[in-house]
């Protein structure tokens, strides 16, 4: 009796051993990749408008991006601005200049106007702190090789605002972060999470 259980917890052993080395190498590692990209890219963002109403007159000093797997980021630098730089970012059918009402055209298939409570100037001198023209891509940002991106328009600064156009594949899902001294514009991949 003693010799069938052993043999029996021997097949058994054995069964499972074999069970395992037949599932292929390759199997274990690409599951988990899937359920880690699947949690990984957020869906819930949405599209409608988002707004921080605080203010600066700390100035915009730049303007970045950067590619991650899951989305598109912009972000708007202006050091000594604190937590709560205030912001409007709104899907538009046109972006049209503050002040003068000028249409500034944006290639894409959706278009971000991104408004930062924050001037692209010196408020005590008037001189440009961000080396932007209107109506002109933004200095320094090559969208090259960017899933979502597809243009930036710097639209101006105007009474203390300061403007732009972010050219976008489609009306994708988008968050807007506050962190110190920084607006961040994150444009998602796609609206299933799937990077």
């Amino acid at each position: 009796m003693v010799r069938i259980r052993t043999a029996c917890a021997t097949l058994a052993l054995v069964g499972a051993t074999v069970g395992v080395a037949a599932v292929p190498a390759g199997a274990a590692p690409a599951v988990t990749r899937a359920a880690t990209q699947a949690t990984a890219c957020p869906t819930g963002w949405g599209s409608l408008p988002k707004t921080g109403t605080s203010g600066t007159i700390s100035p915009v000093t730049n303007i970045r991006t950067g590619r991650h797997t899951c989305f598109d980021r912009m972000v708007v630098d202006v050091p000594g601005g604190g937590s709560a730089v205030g912001y409007s970012v709104r899907y538009v059918d046109r972006l049209y200049q503050d002040g003068s009402g000028r249409q500034i055209p944006v290639a894409g298939g959706a278009v971000l106007e991104v408004r930062v409570a924050a001037p692209a100037y010196d408020p005590e001198t008037g001189a440009a702190t961000y080396p932007a023209r209107a109506g002109r891509p933004l200095p320094g940002v090559e969208l090259t090789g960017y899933r979502t991106f597809r243009d930036t328009r710097f639209a101006g600064s105007f009474e203390g605002e300061t403007q732009i156009g972010l050219g976008v594949r489609a009306r994708l899902p988008f968050r807007v972060l506050q962190l110190d001294g920084h607006v961040i514009v994150d444009v998602a991949h796609s609206w299933t999470g799937a990077s």
